[in-house]
């Protein structure tokens, strides 16, 4: 089944987007606070638009994902976009994807924070697909039916929210589920291309910097300690971090 992808009208609307938490519930609640006390001196609607990657690499990816399952902020709604490490994640529970791959980008890290070793179950265990599904039995039902409902992007007539980016000269609606979860040079090399602002994560930068029209905010929390959130009123941004 193909991910939603939404359209909103983004007038009259200050907007949060937060990059790639990747297991760092500290951060993100340093952050969410922080935007909620920014966000006091506006009036209208609140948004904030978290853009995938929420599991993996860092060390606490069961709590971010029942924190995001939560109710948001007061006065705030909250969307949450699938990045391309909740997808691994899903592939791996479904089959599709064996374990190794999983594990190597992190899906140890995220095993680990539900309590489970994927080590040691190999060890007591002589199937590889028995370790499998003890680890499958341990991921709550509710976690994976969060995980599948993620939309994939949030657009307006001026702005895409996406995990990894877009294709240049593919219309937004025509845009491929495999790109805006993992592209990266085709987009990258073409951002004076781009019709809208596109706010995306997925490639780690130290700064956040404009080039052309987009904005990559992923300033890769699990590695630097820092989770960056842009926020937009009207045509104007400014950057927040869990570190300032």
């Amino acid at each position: 089944m193909p991910r939603e992808r939404l359209v909103m009208d983004m007038r009259e609307t200050v907007v949060y987007a937060v990059g790639d938490v990747h297991g760092c519930y500290d951060q993100m609640r340093v952050l969410e606070q922080k935007i909620q006390l920014d966000a006091a001196k506006f009036r209208g609607r609140k948004i904030i638009i978290m853009l995938g990657d929420y599991i993996d690499r860092g060390p606490q990816s069961r709590r971010v994902i029942e924190h995001l399952m939560a109710p948001p902020p007061k006065g705030f709604l909250r969307v949450c976009l699938a990045g391309n490490h909740e997808v691994a994640m899903l592939n791996y529970l479904d089959g599709y994807l064996s374990r190794e791959p999983w594990l190597a980008v992190g899906g140890r890290e995220t095993l680990y924070s539900y309590g489970v070793d994927p080590a040691h179950l190999a060890n007591l265990y002589a199937s590889s697909d028995e370790v499998d599904e003890r680890i499958r039995e341990a991921i709550p039902a509710g976690h994976i039916g969060f995980l599948r409902s993620l939309p994939v992007m949030v657009c307006s007539d001026e702005f895409v929210f996406v995990h990894a980016g877009i294709r240049p000269g593919i219309a937004i609606e025509a845009q491929d589920e495999a790109d805006l979860l993992n592209i990266r040079s085709d987009f990258l090399a073409a951002a004076h291309r781009l019709d809208r602002w596109v706010v995306h994560g997925h490639t780690i930068v130290d700064v956040p910097t404009l080039d052309g029209r987009r904005l990559g905010i992923d300033t890769g929390a699990f590695q630097s300690g820092r989770l960056t959130a842009l926020r937009i009123v009207g045509k104007y941004g400014r950057l927040l971090s869990s570190r300032d």
